[in-house]
């Protein structure tokens, strides 16, 4: 799997222009069909990702656009709306209520990022060091939540500082930065790779 832009026609014209690199070999990905078609809540249409194929390693790989999070049926924005509403202290009843999410998904979702806060922290934090010409770490915001969206936005300013707000995959959000960051395993078992020593404090008051 590799995160691409939202745009498809952009995706498609890049791919069939030899743009886009194989992550294994750095060799051009070829057209290769495309990846089963489903809807996403919180995006217009149906989503049917492009597929691709390495002539030299012979990997398939589906191009995941920025928008999407890896097995998840919910926009990215979606998703990142649930956690900024929890580190702004509602509980799972009251985000689900109000973006039109089940509760007991918004639930899941909470659950999992919850046991990753500080790591995810962590790789955020590493994005925005290796983009970033000048940047300074957050201050702690007192609740691991909120460190988190501090972080979030200290990559997406690093990022889009360098490559520009349009950048390389197109206009890019905040939550759109987290995918590009997580390669769309934001919320995706065994990611991000563990840190020794990092704790959370994951109460917000």
């Amino acid at each position: 799997m590799l995160t691409v832009e939202g745009d498809q026609a952009r995706v498609e014209s890049r791919l069939v222009s030899g743009l886009i690199e194989c992550p294994g070999c750095s060799r051009e990905l070829r057209p290769w069909g495309w990846a089963r078609p489903r809807r996403v809540h919180g995006l217009g249409g149906v989503l049917r990702p492009r597929r691709a194929r390495c002539p030299g390693c012979l990997l398939t790989h589906v191009l995941l656009p920025v928008t999407v999070l890896l097995r998840r049926g919910y926009a990215a924005e979606v998703v990142g709306a649930a956690l900024a509403a929890r580190a702004r202290g509602s509980g799972h009843r009251v985000i689900g209520q109000a973006l039109g999410v089940p509760a007991a998904t918004v639930r899941g979702w909470l659950r999992v990022m919850t046991a990753r806060l500080a790591q995810v922290r962590a790789s955020l934090l590493q994005v925005a060091a290796r983009a970033g010409v000048e940047w300074t770490v957050p201050k702690a915001q007192g609740c691991s939540w909120r460190d988190l969206l501090a972080a979030l936005a200290a990559a997406s300013e690093a990022v889009t500082g360098r490559f520009g707000r349009f950048g390389v995959l197109g206009p890019v959000t905040d939550w759109q930065v987290a995918v590009a960051c997580s390669g769309g395993r934001l919320l995706a078992p065994g990611w991000p790779p563990a840190f020794p020593g990092v704790g959370a404090n994951t109460s917000c008051p």
